[in-house]
Order: structure tokens, then C-alpha cells, then sequence
């Protein structure tokens, strides 16, 4: 049976990080007038910004979620003219989605503005010291959200 116990020190890291990311976001999304997109649609749109185009069920599995699922994901980012879909050059029979250009400008423009706003407050109340241990620090997070 695995031992449950969890140390101290994770138990204070884990909250600590879901609630500054929590607030991060929230300060972040009202500083750039976000584009308003749930968490699993932005999701889906870093994938494809990343990545490049892909079929729905190579979403699906790089969000870990069903094909029915990203499906309506989709369609939602559709309708909002953010993605295309365009035939798969090597079989005909499958889609692949892609940002539509609209939907690159958003993105990036959008995407812009917070890391410009980043920039600035590390420059202005943050030291190269620091600025470098919240480098190190991401290298280490990042264990976190790859499989």
C-alpha cells in the first residue's frame, strides 16, 4: 500500500501555487481585457499556437479528455471564428483544426499585452536575482504539467 503521508513542504507549495496562479490569472485577464475563454478552450488554443494544426483526437489526448468532449470544444472556438478546419493532406478523410487568422491576431495581440505587462512589473520590482530564481523555479513546475 503506498505510503499517503504527504510531507509539510508539498502540502504548503501546492496551495501556495493554486492560489497565486488563481490570482495571477484573475489579475492578468482583468489587466488585458481577456478574451474570455474558458480554461479548456485556452487550453485547446495554446496547443495549436505550440503545435500547430492537429485533429481533434490529438487534442483530445494532449488535454487528456474525450474526442466528444474537444469535439465541443471546437465547436465553440468555432463560432467564434477562431479555428478552421481544413482537410488532412495526407488522408482526405480526417480534419485538421488550426487557428483561422482572426484568431492568431487575438491570440498573440492579447498574448502580447500580458507578457508586456510581466516584463515591466519583473523589471520594476523584481532584482536579476530574483527574476532568475522565478526562472529556476519554472523549470521545476513545469514537471508538473508534462505527462
Amino acid at each position: 500500500m503506498p505510503d499517503l503521508r504527504i510531507a509539510p513542504s508539498s502540502a504548503v507549495a501546492a496551495r501556495e501555487l493554486r492560489a497565486n496562479v488563481g490570482r495571477l490569472r484573475r489579475l492578468l485577464q482583468e489587466l488585458t481585457g481577456a478574451l474570455d475563454f474558458t480554461p479548456s478552450q485556452t487550453a485547446v488554443l495554446s496547443q495549436l499556437i505550440r503545435n500547430g494544426a492537429a485533429s481533434t483526437s490529438d487534442l483530445a489526448a494532449a488535454e487528456r479528455i474525450r474526442p466528444q468532449s474537444m469535439a465541443a470544444l471546437l465547436t465553440a472556438l468555432e463560432e467564434r471564428q477562431m479555428i478552421e478546419r481544413r482537410a488532412d493532406p495526407s488522408d482526405g478523410r480526417r480534419q485538421l483544426i488550426d487557428l483561422s487568422e482572426h484568431g492568431r491576431a487575438l491570440i498573440e495581440d492579447d498574448r502580447h499585452a500580458r507578457e508586456e505587462w510581466l516584463a515591466q512589473t519583473f523589471e520594476r520590482d523584481f532584482t536579476e536575482r530574483e527574476r532568475q530564481t522565478v526562472i529556476e523555479a519554472f523549470a521545476l513546475l513545469e514537471r508538473l504539467t508534462r505527462p
